[in-house]
């Protein structure tokens, strides 16, 4: 298993795997009716052999995290 800094990590599903011309639009169901939609690589979606209903894990990595109400 390989080891992260990251702290927002969210263990999903993969529901879809789409491709664009460069850019592929994975979503990924981490439960409780949400999805999470990431954007790779084609590349990326190969070598990692993407397919609907793998297990992976989302991890977000940002700057700033906002909240409203």
């Amino acid at each position: 298993m390989m080891k992260l800094s990251a702290r927002n990590q969210l263990k999903g599903r993969v529901i879809e795997a789409r491709k664009g011309q460069t850019t592929a639009h994975v979503r990924i169901d981490i439960g409780h009716g949400a999805i999470v939609t990431a954007s790779i690589t084609n590349e990326a979606v190969d070598e990692l052999a993407l397919a609907p209903g793998d297990a992976v894990i989302a991890i977000i990595k940002a700057s700033d995290v906002m909240v409203a109400k």
